[in-house]
């Protein structure tokens, strides 16, 4: 009778947890073995066999022996965020630097996590504190921050590298904050000022050499365009007065052929020597009216004399041109005979 009521005990403790939605824990946190079990999924049970290991729990329904199997490790298959607490750290360049940053990993093999390290959490944590400080030895102050990337994914290396027989991968490593001491960072702010500053001037001196190159290109191209308009001025005002020469030129030699016809008419001679007696009394009247002081010769007064003399020179050149043109070119019987001198004496005294 007490072996059945026993085992009717039993059995009814056995129901309830069937009946439960989750399995029961220990203060410990690991199910307890009731014989059936419920695996969550993304979670991987190890069970040990009379204290050896025996085998994974897949998600789902799984069946075990009471008190001879016992669920002896519960791992996440999921990914943890650890918080990797704030450290110190010597740069190369002997600054010391507060530091913090946030660990993401995955158990990648239960067996491993579970019996090739006792706390695969502390382990990660501290590895990943131990290779920051190693990685910031190696960089300068300045580089820490400009190459946060770089340092962020050597860390991860170093850390698998470690971790792979604790079956852990580290997905990667963030660095939250950087603590820098106040006077450094009072020296850093500085420095950014001051490299804004050297940035101004540069920015300022360069826009001033592009303007004075500007303005000298623009002096250069207003000379060579004044020189091009100038000769072009030149060349203008040259031809003007070429074409001013040749047309007055043209001018007089046609005043003179029509002078040389009309004097090759007949009493051609008279009209000349009428010509220049009013040119004479003309010029002489002239000269007395724009100056007071005058040089004439002995016999001004006599202008007869002086007509005649002036038309003695006449007709000489006329003589000497006509014996010219005559040894040049011979005579025609049709041609007219010039006039005599006693008929230009005789015309002479006639105009006086």
């Amino acid at each position: 009778g007490e072996g059945e009521g026993e085992e009717e005990e039993w059995w009814s403790l056995a129901r309830g947890s069937w009946l439960s939605l989750a399995p029961q824990r220990l203060n410990s946190g690991l199910p307890v073995n009731i014989g059936v079990l419920f695996v969550p999924q993304q979670e991987a049970w190890v069970v040990e066999r009379m204290g050896k290991f025996h085998r994974i729990l897949e998600p789902g329904l799984n069946f075990l022996i009471p008190l001879l199997d016992r669920v002896r490790y519960v791992q996440s298959l999921k990914e943890i965020v650890i918080n990797v607490p704030e450290q110190s750290a010597v740069t190369l360049d002997n600054v010391t630097l507060q530091i913090d940053g946030v660990l993401y990993l995955r158990v990648m093999d239960p067996y491993k996590a579970s019996y090739g390290v006792e706390d695969p959490e502390y382990a990660v944590t501290q590895l990943a504190q131990t290779t920051m400080r190693s990685e910031l030895g190696k960089l300068s102050l300045d580089r820490v921050f400009r190459e946060r990337e770089s340092l962020n994914a050597n860390i991860v290396d170093a850390i698998n590298q470690a971790s792979d027989c604790w079956g852990i991968r580290c997905l990667r490593y963030e660095i939250k904050d950087i603590h820098v001491p106040p006077r450094v960072k009072e020296s850093m702010q500085m420095q950014v000022e001051a490299e804004r500053r050297k940035r101004a001037t540069v920015l300022e001196s360069e826009g001033m050499r592009e303007s004075a190159i500007n303005v000298a290109e623009g002096q250069k191209q207003a000379q060579i365009l004044a020189s091009e308009a100038k000769k072009a001025e030149q060349i203008n005002k040259a031809a003007g007065e070429a074409n001013a020469m040749l047309v007055r030129a043209k001018a007089k030699a046609e005043a003179i052929q029509l002078l040389a016809a009309a004097l090759a008419q007949q009493h051609g001679s008279v009209a000349a020597s009428l010509s220049v007696a009013e040119q004479y009394v003309s010029a002489f009247s002239k000269l007395a009216k724009d100056s007071s002081t005058v040089l004439l010769p002995a016999n001004t007064g006599d202008i007869t004399h002086m007509v005649t003399q002036a038309l003695g020179i006449y007709t000489t050149l006329t003589k000497t041109q006509a014996a010219k043109t005559q040894d040049e070119i011979p005579p025609t019987h049709g041609d007219p005979q010039p006039p005599s001198t006693e008929v230009l004496k005789a015309e002479q005294a006639t105009s006086s």
